[in-house]
């Protein structure tokens, strides 16, 4: 496998490096046959109702709705729950030294969800350079959802395009990594797409297609190509 050199510090500056900038989805794609509120859900014994709701997603359900009776359900989460989930999430291998090698390259990575970005932002720990979720109120709750905060996946696009700006890149610089059709809309903008253990949505729109448990070796079908 690839080796790393050390990554550049946080606080660099957005504009001051060029190079590709690699989009990482987390639900399905980063947790592979998981996600964010399922792991959450299985903390408060909730795999059942999360279920239910994860399937009203799949028929319709908007993501402003899904996460108002995800608040509800989660009514009970202590930040100490938050942490076990992230914890016991089935992550893919390699995510760690995948976003050290994309560093050490003079690259950027970002991570965009529709999950809670109290979970989200746990990956910053981990060495992407961003991580953008839905806002969520500070757990344990004491505030509603504001639902023009929750994500779709229009805003992923929109804050793909705003990373570009900062980093000053074009969308020929960047690599989209994602499973399912909260991805579709960003996959048919960026060229360069991985679709990591993806579902029926991004069949024939992605470039690089990948099954397995391991990010090093989907990054391996993008890492030394141009973009």
């Amino acid at each position: 496998m690839f080796h790393v050199k050390p990554h550049v510090k946080p606080s660099e500056s957005m504009a001051s490096r060029h190079g590709r900038l690699h989009l990482f989805d987390l639900d399905g794609t980063l947790i592979r046959g998981s996600a964010a509120a399922v792991e959450i859900s299985r903390q408060l014994g909730l795999a059942e109702e999360i279920a239910a709701l994860e399937e009203g997603f799949l028929r319709g359900l908007t993501p402003d709705e899904f996460a108002v009776q995800a608040h509800a359900l989660w009514s009970a989460l202590t930040p100490a729950q938050v942490a076990a989930a992230f914890e016991g999430a089935p992550w893919l291998e390699g995510i760690r030294e995948v976003w050290a090698d994309i560093r050490a390259r003079g690259e950027r990575c970002a991570v965009i969800s529709l999950s809670p970005d109290f979970f989200v932002k746990r990956l910053l720990d981990w060495g992407v350079d961003t991580a953008h979720g839905s806002l969520w109120p500070t757990v344990p709750f004491t505030e509603p959802i504001h639902r023009p905060g929750i994500l779709d996946a229009a805003a992923k696009v929109r804050i793909a395009r705003e990373l570009c700006t900062g980093y000053g890149v074009e969308w020929a610089d960047c690599v989209a990594y994602g499973d399912s059709m909260s991805d579709a809309e960003l996959f048919a903008i960026v060229r360069d797409t991985v679709a990591v253990n993806a579902d029926h949505h991004l069949a024939g729109i992605s470039r690089h297609s990948y099954t397995g448990g391991d990010l090093r070796e989907a990054y391996d079908l993008v890492r030394n190509s141009a973009a």
